[in-house]
């Protein structure tokens, strides 16, 4: 229904007009309209992987559910808005989530009050991800107009690269976006970890800044070629 209607479709009334009960009988099953969309904001979050934390080093994880989670609101984009605003219940599940990312980052080296910041940055990026993925593939197109023409090249140089490469907008944007973010979280947890040697992922042994997601080795880089 919130698909379909938006927030209206997460009213009391709305969902027993819908289940052909009076509102009073959804009190049975639900204490509030605030409990109805914890359960959403619930079926939302179960479907985001948070296994890989245990199986991966941070910054391979962090990926890892990044594009989960992206996807799972990507399929319900009418939640975003509906979810993004409205706090966790005491009893949430997606808590348990919140805290298994969390604690693999603190693992990784990440203070507990660092930790939190990196989650809520890389969400505000990937519920915007989210809206993108649901969005019309042209909502940029310039049209023929001659008044913004490096707009209108850039425009119709990326339709014919992502057209070769057979990539939607959305994904190539999310993923250049994922990308720079995490090599930058990266790159902050190399520093903390020379600043203070202690910091060492105690998960996975990757403490100073683990490689990957398509880095090539700093120091190969550094070295001349012959």
């Amino acid at each position: 229904m919130i698909d379909e209607q938006g927030e209206a479709g997460a009213g009391m009334r709305a969902v027993a007009h819908a289940l052909g009960v009076r509102p009073s009988s959804l009190y049975n099953h639900v204490a509030s309209r605030s409990d109805l969309i914890a359960g959403v904001r619930e079926l939302i979050s179960d479907r985001i992987d948070v296994e890989c934390f245990e199986q991966m080093p941070w910054d391979r994880a962090l990926e890892r559910w990044a594009d989960s989670y992206r996807a799972a609101f990507a399929a319900h984009p009418p939640t975003i808005a509906l979810l993004a605003t409205t706090p966790l219940t005491a009893a949430s599940r997606t808590s348990l989530m919140y805290d298994a990312v969390v604690s693999a980052l603190v693992r990784a080296g990440w203070p507990e009050a660092r930790a939190l910041s990196v989650i809520v940055a890389v969400e505000s990026f990937l519920l915007g991800a989210a809206l993108d993925a649901a969005a019309a593939a042209d909502m940029l197109d310039p049209g023929p107009r001659a008044d913004v023409p490096a707009f209108s090249a850039g425009y119709a140089a990326r339709d014919r690269a992502l057209a070769a490469a057979g990539e939607r907008p959305a994904d190539a944007a999310y993923r250049l976006g994922l990308t720079a973010m995490i090599a930058g979280l990266r790159i902050e947890l190399s520093a903390r970890s020379e600043a203070d040697p202690a910091l060492v992922d105690r998960g996975s042994g990757r403490g100073r800044g683990s490689r990957g997601f398509g880095d090539a080795d700093p120091a190969a880089s550094a070295r001349p070629r012959r």
